[in-house]
């Protein structure tokens, strides 16, 4: 076949096996533009997208306020370095995310960084100075990045692991709630309890790290009382209390932070994903007291808080309230069509818009014929979970009802094919 009769993403897909690195996992597919909840490839098929980026589009792709917003900042400069020279793009965020911190204190202060991961790192980093301890808690399940640390607090080892040690020290695990794998909130208290007498001192202890609801691990929502009782057993020994929503904050379960279900303030949050708009942005955001124990120098990064990063996390955190009520109206909508649709012994669970399908199956095949068949007929999914069985949906709220019908019609044929 002559280079001419090749397709688009025939092309790229060559290029592709040529030039990237073999271990970033990709699929046959090549995005040609987005718009809204909707994704267009190379030869033009239109697809409806329960992806979201990974999260990144909570708010829909080419969020016009957003796409305004790193215009005009384009046209002022595109970056500065917050260390080399301040900028109120920087500052601005800053500002907002005080005003909408869920954490104790009336006096918030954050960094911004670029990725999740790095972001996790900087909060133990915090933690550490300020408590003057260097362990590190972490649970069943979780997942927090790929940096050498992050990668150690995740809790998959294949593929995210695997030959990939030795591993950071310090960090602890324990069981988190479960209660489809049998695990429950009295289980996980007590394998805390235990991690203190047989595995770690809780004086030496910095802090401890949970998603809400727990995102690669398998969409696992924490037990109503679950981050209450945490805290509680946390605060007996000067534990900080770092709440992980990179992935299920920024609206994905109806409030901008999921934690507000829960009545709980943490010591420090952690965002990123849709924080950015699409542009790699994360933060850390704590009680002045804890982030200003790190002196000046120890905090920072040379791309953190890029000026057009920031413009677009202006745009979006003023877009989120506005939000709510249709986050929770597809919340309501994802759950009533999965449970009527969900397969003899799966699991529906999540909070708000944040759901998924836990097949009972404790393998990725199914999931992975799902997926691929999915996207064969129009509608981007993602799976996820310690065995790769949950199907989970990352629907952009700005989706219509129309297309959200629509998608969820051929997740339903593609389960009962």
């Amino acid at each position: 076949m002559s280079l001419q009769e090749r397709s688009a993403t025939e092309r790229v897909q060559e290029a592709r096996e040529r030039y990237v690195a073999r271990g970033i996992s990709t699929p046959p597919l090549v995005v040609e533009r987005a718009e809204g909840a909707r994704i267009w490839d190379a030869e033009g098929r239109e697809y409806i997208d329960f992806a979201g980026g990974l999260g990144c589009a909570n708010l829909g792709h080419n969020l016009p306020a957003v796409v305004d917003a790193v215009h005009a900042q384009v046209d002022r400069y595109m970056h500065q370095c917050f260390m080399v020279g301040m900028y109120e793009p920087y500052i601005e965020v800053c500002r907002r995310l005080a005003e909408l911190s869920p954490c104790r204190g009336s006096d918030q202060k954050s960094v911004l960084l670029s990725s999740g991961a790095e972001a996790i790192e900087n909060a133990v980093k915090v933690a550490r100075v300020a408590t003057g301890r260097p362990a590190v808690i972490v649970f069943d399940n979780a997942f927090h990045g790929r940096t050498l640390l992050t990668m150690t607090m995740t809790s998959k080892v294949v593929p995210y692991k695997a030959g990939f040690g030795p591993f950071a020290p310090e960090v602890y695990r324990t069981p988190a709630p479960y209660p489809f794998r049998g695990v429950s909130e009295d289980d996980a208290i007590e394998g805390l309890k235990h991690l203190f007498k047989g595995d770690v001192d809780p004086h030496s202890v910095a802090c401890a790290v949970l998603e809400p609801v727990q995102g690669e691990g398998g969409f696992i929502p924490m037990t109503p009382d679950f981050p209450r009782r945490l805290q509680e057993l946390l605060d007996h020994y000067g534990i900080l209390y770092v709440n992980d929503e990179v992935q299920s904050g920024c609206g994905r379960t109806g409030p901008v932070w999921a934690i507000e279900h829960y009545g709980v303030e943490p010591d420090l949050l952690v965002s990123g994903k849709t924080l950015g708009g699409g542009l790699p942005l994360a933060a850390v955001t704590g009680r002045a007291e804890v982030m200003d124990t790190v002196p000046p120098g120890g905090l920072g990064g040379t791309f953190g808080g890029n000026p057009l990063a920031c413009a677009a996390a202006a745009a979006i955190l003023d877009a989120l309230a506005e939000q709510r009520p249709r986050a929770e109206q597809i919340g309501a909508r994802l759950r009533e069509r999965l449970e009527a649709m969900a397969p003899a012994g799966s699991e529906v669970r999540g909070l708000g818009p944040m759901v998924a399908l836990e097949l009972p199956e404790q393998t990725g095949e199914e999931t992975a014929r799902i997926t691929a068949a999915a996207r064969e007929q129009g509608l981007m999914l993602l799976s996820c979970g310690i065995y790769g069985n949950v199907i989970r949906i990352l629907v952009p709220f700005t989706i219509g009802d129309v297309e959200l019908e629509r998608g969820l019609d051929i997740l339903e044929a593609v389960l009962r094919a």
